[in-house]
């Protein structure tokens, strides 16, 4: 499964970039920055894209924010692990986010259906930080118990590595690949246009 972080950094907003994704694939609405309504309005229309394209959407929040606005499930950070029961409870997909030995324990307890492993590579979203490596990134899944995801400068290319090598189905996110390849269709569409 393929997934979109939305990321206030990008230049391509997440509504156009959920328009890229195959069906079937899911997004992590972020957007913490914003203030409450301008964020609920911004989701909502990325329901309405996701629902026409067969996506999932999970509000990264509370439980009762997700269920409140209409997301699929949530995403939950470390910090509030102890309210995967709770989003289960209201009928939530959950997924949190995994770097470390400890954060893959806790997340076993908690018991999400996914967790977001990263950064499996070097990524923008923590420059000068250290990417886990393969070895690392496989051991912290194996830890986990849940659906492990890929994040961390993730392409199509990586994923298909990094299944070869796991010999098991691993889905995968990003923000700057979604990104990128927004730019790239903007830029074959404006080469491509017709001079009137």
């Amino acid at each position: 499964m393929r997934w979109l972080f939305s990321d206030e950094r990008t230049r391509t907003g997440p509504v156009a970039l959920a328009a890229l994704l195959p069906p079937g694939s899911g997004v992590i609405f972020r957007h913490d920055g914003l203030a409450s309504g301008a964020r609920w309005r911004l989701l909502r229309r990325l329901m309405r894209t996701a629902r026409a394209r067969g996506l999932v959407v999970l509000l990264a929040g509370s439980p009762d924010m997700a269920r409140r606005w209409g997301a699929d499930g949530v995403h939950l950070r470390q910090r509030d692990a102890d309210r995967a029961k709770q989003a289960r409870r209201l009928g939530l997909l959950v997924t949190m986010p995994v770097h470390d030995v400890p954060e893959a324990r806790r997340a076993r307890r908690a018991g999400p259906g996914a967790v977001f492993i990263s950064p499996l590579y070097p990524t923008r979203s923590h420059p000068g930080g250290s990417a886990l490596g393969r070895a690392a990134w496989l051991r912290l899944a194996r830890l986990t118990a849940a659906t492990p995801v890929a994040l961390g400068g993730m392409t199509e290319a990586r994923a298909r590595r990094l299944k070869l090598a796991s010999g098991s189905a691993h889905g995968w996110a990003a923000v700057d690949a979604w990104d990128e390849k927004a730019a790239k269709r903007r830029a074959r569409q404006k080469r491509n246009a017709v001079p009137i």
